[in-house]
């Protein structure tokens, strides 16, 4: 396993990675207490509200995708990291102390929704795109899987620890607690060797520079396979609050603790999927092909579950499958992505992994609402299939995939990339 876990032997990717699980543990708490406190305590268990409340979380990722990529190529990464945390720290502060007083409405938590995404838009691409400047090239695959053990990881202990904390004191003790989380990554900025990060020279600002992300993904007939494959699963897949609440609520009746605990579960699966990505030594177009097949089964089976213990291990295989596609077009983008256009290319994958939630957050919630939490998981299922058809369209004809057999046994093969291609 010590492959797996290499660029933690490097002393600025090793204290970026301890600050990071601090926050992402707080960040996965409020995730939480804010589904669970739009849908039972400022609505009566409308999944259209959590659904508007991911929209206005993650539409500024799509609203802001031109400058938000720009400047993560143009600034220097660690202080625009420090400025991003610190105010989505601040941010966490005020929607928790207006919980905490009682003072707190719906259109509270859409304000400060839609606010926290607008400081998410300069810190997610800026954020992965800051992972290239702790490793060498080398061990950059590795260290984005890590990156994403890290956020599931925190997925894994998070929701469970906010669904006692909820019982316990309530919702907007979770937000205080997320807000002073902040300071971990604030501190590990800090502490960080400047003189040892792999740092590249930066673009000057340009008009053309913001559309040239667009021009180079469209050259790309690899990126663009991607792309749109990410589209599919993360504007109508990757929607687990909605999913994940109203089957908790609606279907299998538990409280906070067991909301908190399916997402949790999940985790654990998120967690394996980082980590078998963390193994590959290259990031590779057929994997996300499996990947997206593997989601789409994932959620049939997870319709069909007929208790909370079923539908829990059907998470598992979705968490599986979700965090090895995303993981896997995340380095395969970086690493098929030329330096100085790797901000901008990230911007637009971070835009279509969060942003597009904005878009298919309303409809799931409101499938949800209309024909029953079943149903919105069948969404689920076409996205999967989806993406799976497309990535399949590209090895076909990209790759020139074919079956043959060989020694009486199937073979799948496949052309190897050309230069800079997946």
């Amino acid at each position: 396993m010590s492959g797996t876990f290499r660029s933690l032997r490097t002393h600025n990717f090793r204290v970026w990675a301890l600050g990071a699980i601090v926050s992402n543990i707080g960040t996965w708490m409020q995730r939480t207490a804010q589904d669970w406190l739009v849908l039972t305590q400022l609505t009566e268990r409308n999944a259209t509200a959590v659904g508007i409340v991911m929209a206005l979380q993650f539409g500024p990722q799509l609203l802001m995708l031109p400058l938000s990529g720009l400047a993560a190529d143009t600034f220097d990464r660690r202080r625009l990291l420090f400025a991003t945390q610190a105010l989505m720290g601040v941010l966490a502060l005020g929607l928790g102390l207006l919980t905490v007083t009682g003072a707190v409405l719906l259109w509270h938590v859409y304000v400060f929704a839609f606010l926290l995404g607008c400081v998410a838009a300069f810190d997610a691409p800026a954020r992965q795109t800051f992972v290239s400047e702790l490793v060498a090239e080398i061990d950059l695959s590795n260290a984005v899987a890590l990156n994403a053990t890290s956020f599931n990881a925190a997925r894994l202990i998070g929701p469970a620890v906010a669904g006692g904390l909820i019982t316990l004191v309530g919702t907007g003790w979770v937000f205080l607690i997320n807000a002073a989380s902040y300071a971990a990554v604030l501190v590990a900025l800090t502490l960080l060797r400047t003189h040892e990060l792999y740092r590249r020279e930066r673009r000057a600002a340009t008009r053309g520079g913001l559309t040239e992300g667009f021009r180079y993904v469209w050259r790309r007939p690899d990126l663009k396979a991607i792309l749109l494959m990410l589209f599919l699963i993360g504007t109508f897949g990757l929607n687990f609050p909605i999913f994940i609440s109203t089957m908790s609520v609606g279907v299998f009746h538990a409280g906070a603790h067991g909301y908190g605990l399916l997402t949790s579960i999940m985790a654990i699966g998120s967690v394996a999927g980082a980590l078998l990505s963390a193994r590959r030594a290259q990031p590779r177009i057929a994997a996300l092909f499996a990947s997206a097949a593997c989601f789409g089964l994932g959620f049939v089976v997870a319709a069909l579950m007929p208790s909370y213990g079923l539908f829990a291990c059907a998470l598992v295989v979705i968490g599986v499958s979700a965090q090895s596609f995303t993981t896997t077009a995340n380095g395969a983008l970086q690493l098929s992505t030329e330096p100085d256009m790797r901000g901008r290319v990230m911007a637009i994958f971070m835009a279509i992994a969060l942003g597009g939630t904005s878009l298919g957050a309303p409809i799931v919630g409101r499938v949800a609402d209309l024909c029953g939490p079943r149903w919105a998981l069948a969404v689920g299922v076409a996205a999967g299939f989806g993406a799976a058809l497309i990535g399949l369209r590209y090895l076909v004809r990209y790759r020139h995939l074919r079956l043959r057999v060989v020694a009486g046994r199937l073979r799948v093969q496949i052309d190897p990339p050309a230069a800079h291609r997946c």
